[in-house]
């Protein structure tokens, strides 16, 4: 019987996996939650003829993998797809679960209920950028690395005219390449992680740099040809304006990310970009049943399987990469998924790859990994969750008083992560500032309720009205030909 293998997300890894599925003859429904196809990392205009290829890194490969899967007969494309839920053991012929999504505007009042059924399941959903939070950092004009990157790429627009970009990690260089190419004046690039931090990360993996070293070359030359300097063992500690950013704090900070008294200086900018990496999008794999590492990403094994039978994760859920690990990683889980094997001969070079990049990301991880006395540059009056205007000091006044300890009454006490974003900005900052609190005040550990921020009974915000919509079912030949019947 013909498989249909699912696939949430249209980015890199999902691309990819549904190019190998269909190159294994599989039927392919592809979900997307976005208007067009290519995630987070390929944004571009809705006439794709218009993009600036130089602000995209590898579009002819987005190009190749998005024609096929839009063309191919095998192929379903469902963009503008929320998936909210997911369903096991449903009893409905041969598929092993469902995939519930809401199809339109995601805040439209109009949207389509519809049931993705299949016989597997591949979740590529990436992940989202993470920003600490420092005082002054709600005003308007601070904005993430990707929001900034996002606008240049689709829309050729830049968020100021005289920016910053700071934070930690290699993302870092492409957002002030996307910016200048646009025409904003980017007067730094403030990595946190000091140069010797960023050394010794690095230059152990130098025999395995040969697959990156083009890229980080080419980021080398534009900044250099842009007069753009790169800081190292710097952070922005504080914005300054009123109705919106006007000039920001920039100060020495040491390896445990503490500032440095007395080398505080002042830089005046209309707009600063901040990104301290990335923090993964879990939440369709904890609602498949997916087990996640200690690590907080979901475990899989060399064929991109997770714990749960027939539902396989590829991307950046499985471990912050960037796109070449999540191509390698989406054709895997997309030929294993479509009745391949792990062993077999055209994915050797997915394979290879894959164990060459990861071995990369993960002297990036220490490279640049944010240090715990980030906490000192906080005040009470600091926004903590920017939804619910929930303050630092609120919040640890609210947890020492309540002596709350478990994340659950946390988010009920003080509102932190109850927004329309649900968390998915400040849910790992508010976790590790519980963390911080419990073991200043001898309290107990941040989760003892066994919650974690990524875990939501229901992935994506749906109206009680569209709960009780009839769904039409999409998925397995014998259902789509039972579907055909009843018209």
């Amino acid at each position: 019987m013909r498989q249909t293998v699912v696939v949430i997300g249209g980015g890199p890894a999902g691309l990819a996996a549904a190019d190998a599925a269909l190159d294994r003859g599989a039927a392919v429904v592809l979900l997307e939650s976005a208007p067009r196809l290519g995630g987070q990392f390929w944004r571009h205009p809705t006439d794709r003829s218009a993009t600036d290829t130089s602000l995209q890194h590898n579009w002819n490969a987005f190009v190749a993998m998005a024609d096929r899967v839009g063309s191919d007969p095998s192929a379903t494309v469902i963009t503008s797809a929320q998936a909210w839920a997911i369903d096991h053991d449903h009893g409905q012929g041969d598929a092993a679960f469902g995939v519930q999504a809401a199809v339109g505007s995601a805040d439209g009042p109009s949207r389509e209920m519809i049931t993705v059924r299949g016989h597997a399941l591949i979740i590529a959903t990436g992940a989202h950028d993470r920003t600490l939070p420092f005082p002054g950092w709600d005003l308007p004009g601070v904005v993430t690395g990707g929001a900034a990157q996002a606008m240049a790429k689709a829309e050729g627009i830049a968020v100021g005219q005289r920016v910053v970009v700071a934070g930690a990690g290699p993302f870092l260089l492409p957002v002030a390449a996307s910016l200048a190419a646009v025409g904003a004046r980017v007067i730094g690039v403030l990595e946190a992680s000091s140069r010797r931090q960023v050394v010794s990360g690095w230059l152990p993996q130098s025999p395995w740099l040969a697959a990156k070293a083009p890229e980080l070359a080419g980021y080398a030359t534009y900044l250099a040809r842009h007069r753009i300097p790169y800081r190292t063992g710097l952070a922005v500690t504080r914005a300054h304006g009123n109705d919106s950013v006007r000039g920001i704090t920039v100060s020495r900070i040491d390896s445990d990310w503490r500032p440095v008294p007395g080398t505080a200086e002042y830089l005046d900018v209309d707009a600063v970009c901040v990104s301290h990496g990335f923090t993964p999008r879990l939440e369709l794999a904890i609602a498949a049943g997916c087990a996640l590492g200690a690590d907080r990403f979901v475990a899989v094994d060399a064929a991109q399987r997770t714990s749960v039978p027939n539902v396989f994760c590829a991307g950046e859920p499985t471990g912050i990469g960037g796109s070449d690990v999540a191509l390698a990683e989406g054709r895997i889980a997309g030929h294993v998924a479509a009745g391949g094997a792990i062993t077999d001969t055209q994915l050797r070079p997915a394979v290879r790859r894959r164990r060459l990049l990861r071995r990369l990301t993960g002297a990036i991880r220490d490279a640049h990994r944010i240090g715990p006395g980030w906490t000192s540059w906080l005040t009470d009056d600091t926004v903590i969750c920017r939804c619910e205007e929930t303050s630092y000091g609120a919040l640890r006044s609210t947890l020492i008083a309540t002596r709350t300890t478990g994340l659950r009454p946390a988010k009920l006490t003080t509102r932190a992560g109850l927004g329309p974003c649900q968390g998915r900005i400040c849910g790992r900052t508010v976790e590790e500032l519980m963390t911080d609190l419990a073991s200043t005040d001898g309290g107990a550990d941040q989760r003892s309720d066994g919650v974690i921020i990524d875990r939501r009974p229901i992935a994506s915000p749906v109206r009680f009205s569209e709960l009780t919509a009839q769904a039409r079912v999409v998925g397995t030949h014998e259902q789509m030909d039972t579907q055909e019947e009843d018209r």
